[in-house]
């Protein structure tokens, strides 16, 4: 008996012990999971919280080197004057996003097409192309080409499939080796379609839809500009200007643009039709972008001799679109024509009397957004020059600041202004500057998500 009494103490004293492991087991799931609910709280807490991220490049003053050695608190954000503190920094290399670079090539026959179309500058490009990161894309879009404003092509999609830039770059020259003088000759180059280089992808030319979504589709002639089909709108869009003047701007169903200008008076009307111009291959950019690579960063370099004849209106509806659409906009400006240097200093104030900017406006889109503005004349300054711009797009710090709840959208431009401040190893001043896009717009929130984010802190 007395055995099994003892026996009996020893099981209870093990269960004894069983029952105190299961206990301590249980309550370090329940803390895991309250763990984890809190994890989750601050998860949802931080996906509704908005961050208003830019990028910046600091360059020497003097030498105009890119400076990577830098720390959050060389950095100050200003958001119109007041000083927000910085909430998200990475240096060049750590957490970049993979670029998606867009080449737009103006192929107008006394513009930069004079240059365009020989071969050691497509091949010096090509090689700078070749440089960038196997995860970085480009695609190649030509406008102008064939002498008719409304003609454009994407030589090839995103890829980074070296061999497939160098066949697209090749192309160029079929769309500018044409004697302006033989109307003929003109006629038998508009081909209605081409194909993407190394895929048998049909390509339209001058019919495809204002996103893009058609350029893939198979060949089909354009419209006939007089004919119903062709005047059958998309989109409308109405740009009303501070100066009190309004431009009415029609996507057509073939891709095409169609432009109204009323004064602030209302006694001077300017229609312009059939184009395709600097704001469409913008906003065609951005769409095909965001559809296909929205994870990327978007760069276009805009290949011009600089002459973009747009509304004043027009410009400015553009360059929001890229601020609030975080491009950062380049240019790689050619020489211009002996006979427009001339004319520029009459020409330019003539034709702004009529809201119409001729000459700068990719210069300005690339100051605004925080991109590079590069002139070129030698062979060696495209390479030099596209070498620059995709280098200080891979040079980048990434900086960002976060917004109350209580600030919502309010629609207007916020202005942005990035200030560094830093030593050398003297303890010296370092003279640097600093280039970032000029301002941003308050991302969206909806009254819902704001009361859901203020509840989740509260538990």
């Amino acid at each position: 008996m007395h055995s099994e009494i003892n026996v009996k103490f020893e099981i209870d004293k093990t269960t004894a012990r069983l029952l105190v492991i299961l206990a301590a087991v249980i309550a370090i799931i329940v803390f895991s999971t309250h763990l984890v609910s809190a994890q989750e709280v601050a998860d949802t807490i931080r996906i509704d919280t908005r961050v208003v991220f830019l990028d910046a490049l600091v360059k020497d003053k003097r030498t105009g080197v890119p400076i990577g050695d830098l720390k959050p608190e060389n950095f100050e954000i200003f958001d119109d004057g007041n000083l927000r503190p910085i909430s998200y920094f990475t240096r060049e290399g750590q957490a970049r996003k993979p670029l998606a670079l867009v080449l737009v090539l103006d192929l107008r026959d006394d513009g930069a097409s004079r240059f365009l179309r020989r071969p050691e500058i497509l091949k010096a490009m090509a090689d700078e192309l070749a440089k960038l990161s196997p995860e970085d894309e480009v695609a190649i879009l030509v406008v102008d080409i064939n002498g008719a404003d409304e003609k454009r092509l994407w030589l090839t999609d995103f890829t980074n499939d070296q061999a497939r830039l160098v066949a697209a770059l090749g192309r160029v020259r079929e769309f500018v080796d044409v004697n302006p003088g033989d109307p003929l000759a003109r006629v038998a180059q508009a081909s209605p379609s081409s194909v993407d280089a190394d895929r048998g992808n049909s390509v339209t030319v001058g019919t495809a839809s204002s996103d893009s979504s058609q350029n893939n589709a198979s060949p089909q002639s354009p419209a006939s500009p007089g004919t119903a089909k062709s005047k059958e709108p998309l989109e409308v869009e109405v740009i009303k200007g501070k100066n009190g003047a309004v431009v009415t701007r029609t996507i057509r169903k073939d891709g095409l643009v169609d432009l109204k200008r009323v004064n602030s008076k209302g006694n001077v009307t300017l229609e312009i039709e059939d184009i395709y111009d600097m704001a469409a291959a913008v906003k065609d950019t951005i769409r095909k972008t965001q559809r296909e690579r929205p994870n990327s960063q978007l760069a276009i370099v805009w290949v011009s001799d600089g002459i973009t004849p747009i509304f004043f209106e027009d410009r400015n509806a553009t360059e929001q679109l890229v601020i609030r659409s975080n491009v950062i906009f380049n240019s790689l400006t050619t020489e211009l024509r002996t006979l427009f240097k001339l004319l520029m200093p009459v020409g330019r104030p003539l034709v702004g009397m009529f809201g119409v900017s001729v000459y700068g406006s990719a210069k300005r889109l690339a100051q605004r957004s925080g991109g590079e503005a590069v002139k070129v004349s030698r062979t060696k300054d495209y390479a030099a020059g596209l070498s620059r711009i995709i280098g200080n797009l891979t040079a980048r710090y990434s900086l960002g600041f976060t917004l109350g709840e209580s600030e919502k959208d309010d629609g207007r431009l916020h202005n942005l202004e990035v200030r560094v401040k830093a030593q050398d190893a003297k303890g010296k001043v370092r003279k640097l500057e600093v280039s970032s896009r000029r301002g941003y717009y308050m991302p969206e929130t909806t009254e819902k998500e704001t009361k859901e984010a203020a509840a989740a802190k509260t538990h």
